[in-house]
């Protein structure tokens, strides 16, 4: 598929620990798939806790960022913006504002891989789920998720639905966890992701479901679009499935960025 006029924002570099490839192998790989553009967001150093296998260190930043210009410099007719994947956890929220600050991003999404402590998206962590209550932690995610839109720290919220990622799913009608996550929302104004890294998890579905980015659709929020790639070859990765999905719903553009300022590109029909 020539994936034109459409973008991918969510692409991660070997700094993380856990990607492999170079990040020329990703751009000449969105030039081949005939990509509008592509935003590097790597995950930024967690604060609550240490792991070269999650996220780089704080002092990789300054490397990240001069990487990610010097890409452009050698890509010229590849629109190479500068993101950036930053967990969300309320202990810690408080400290992201400054820290975020001193660099140029031209988005910054966020995300939530832990719930009051437990990784839970950690192919490591899967003993958590032994006897979970799915329901009550379905529903403390999407409240941190409402959190996480209302903190002003993000342009876009990542993966919204990541916690289906192993397929384990509360025996009950989630509907109103939905609706009132996407209530808090779209009051903020923030975008949320369209990401095809879920076809690739046990659950092999598009992140967020057709039921929740319906919802988001009726509320008027805005969308991204991300393979969340930690390969070369998954750059763009299922966008025709993407694409469906969008234009099924009823959305006809996703949302770019230019230093932190939001714009729109229509989706190719």
């Amino acid at each position: 598929m020539k994936a034109l006029n459409l973008v991918d924002y969510h692409i991660h570099t070997a700094r993380c620990g856990h990607a492999e490839g170079e990040m020329e192998e990703y751009a000449a790989r969105a030039l081949d798939l005939g990509l509008k553009e592509i935003g590097f967001s790597d995950h930024f150093p967690l604060l609550h806790m240490e792991d070269e296998t999650l996220s780089m260190g704080l002092e990789e930043m300054p490397l990240y960022i001069w990487e990610v210009g010097e890409l452009r410099a050698e890509f010229p007719h590849l629109p190479v913006r500068l993101g950036i994947e930053v967990d969300y956890l309320p202990e810690t929220a408080a400290r992201l504002p400054s820290l975020l600050s001193a660099y140029p991003f031209d988005y910054i999404m966020g995300s939530l891989h832990f719930v009051d402590g437990w990784g839970f998206d950690d192919p490591r962590n899967l003993d958590g789920y032994v006897g979970c209550d799915l329901l009550a932690l379905w529903t403390r995610y999407f409240e941190l998720l409402g959190d996480a839109a209302e903190s002003g720290i993000f342009d876009v919220l990542a993966h919204p639905d990541l916690i289906k990622k192993f397929a384990f799913r509360p025996d009950a009608d989630v509907s109103r966890i939905y609706r009132d996550c996407v209530d808090r929302v779209a009051a903020t104004g923030v975008a949320i992701e369209v990401s095809t890294a879920g076809l690739r998890k046990p659950v092999g579905e598009i992140y967020p479901g057709e039921s929740f980015l319906r919802l988001c659709f009726e509320r008027g929020i805005a969308v991204t679009l991300g393979s969340d790639a930690h390969r070369p070859g998954e750059v763009g990765e299922r966008f025709a499935e993407a694409l469906l999905l969008l234009r099924r719903i009823g959305y006809g553009e996703v949302a770019v960025f230019d230093a932190r300022r939001r714009s729109y590109l229509e989706l190719p029909v």
